[in-house]
């Protein structure tokens, strides 16, 4: 273990963007990953946990893994569809994780061990950290920083007219993350449509997880054509992930942003303070923009080795 790599927890609810995102991390040898950290979302938290065991097993990876929420904090679960009824379809799962339920503990204890020094990457909703955030309200202050995808800024939702799945599953707790005082990084969809990764990029991955990702990318870029009506594969949570790799690829404003937690058609709807008279509480910064070229360019070397 290397005390000078950047210390990252990974909560997830896998998916294959999820997929590719711990691949990155893990493959760019960049990081001490203490903990993956699963929650329900893209399918339910046994799913998403037996997901997450998959891919730690493909990396041959002995980063412990906990399960987390398997339900937001106050609504029914809405599951995505673009994935697939395992979540992570294109993958032969064949084993049931046990779920340990231990995610927000874990959380708890390894920020607390490593004040100041620890990124978590949130690629799912954000249950586990609003309650990691209503157990200890000191914890915030003490998170490095969030790297969040989520919410929808100029651009359609994925999940409602006006919200990001990950922020509309789980409104609530979007909405205590987002107020927290810790340094947050924002994804959001807009971004992530004007990236996306097509099959021949995936070909042109060599080595161990060439055919697992082309077997995964199929049944996603299906997914998403059927869904969503985009061509390619929408890769959103590798690109919050790729920002801990290389931030200088990003371009970042700060910006004002509420979570819609009451509306009857926005609910979970990303509200961001564009009255250029007020005086704004920032609270966020928001990622405008992304180096396709260098990113591509990363993802294939590092998914390559």
């Amino acid at each position: 273990m290397n005390k000078n790599k950047k210390k990252v927890i990974i909560d997830t609810d896998p998916g294959q963007d999820d997929a590719l995102a711990i691949m990155l991390l893990v493959k760019s040898g960049m990081f001490d990953i203490r903990a993956v950290t699963t929650v329900a979302g893209n399918s339910v938290i046994q799913n998403t946990t037996n997901n997450a065991r998959f891919i730690l097993d493909l990396l041959k990876s002995d980063i412990p893994l906990y399960s987390g929420s398997e339900k937001p904090l106050s609504k029914d679960l809405v599951l995505a569809n673009v994935h697939g009824k395992s979540g992570l379809d294109g993958a032969i799962i064949t084993k049931k994780e046990p779920l340990n339920g231990m995610a927000v503990e874990k959380i708890i204890e390894i920020v607390k061990q490593n004040p100041n020094k620890v990124s978590i990457v949130v690629i799912g909703p954000q249950t586990n950290i609003a309650k990691a955030f209503q157990l200890d309200p000191t914890l915030p202050e003490l998170i490095k920083e969030l790297i969040i995808m989520g919410g929808a800024i100029e651009v359609p939702g994925n999940k409602s007219r006006v919200a990001e799945f990950n922020i509309f599953v789980d409104p609530i707790a979007a909405k205590i993350v987002f107020e927290a005082p810790v340094r947050k990084v924002l994804v959001p969809l807009d971004i992530c449509n004007e990236i996306p990764l097509f099959s021949s990029d995936f070909e042109k991955i060599t080595g161990s997880l060439r055919e697992p990702i082309l077997s995964m990318m199929e049944k996603y870029i299906e997914g998403i054509a059927k869904f969503e009506y985009q061509q390619g594969a929408l890769v959103y949570d590798t690109l919050a992930a790729y920002y801990l790799i290389r931030p200088e690829a990003y371009t970042l404003e700060d910006v004002d942003i509420l979570v819609e937690t009451k509306g009857e058609y926005t609910d979970g709807m990303t509200v961001t303070e564009k009255r250029v008279y007020k005086e704004k509480n920032i609270n966020i910064q928001l990622v405008k923009k992304v180096d396709r070229d260098m990113f591509v360019s990363d993802f294939l070397n590092f998914l390559s080795k």
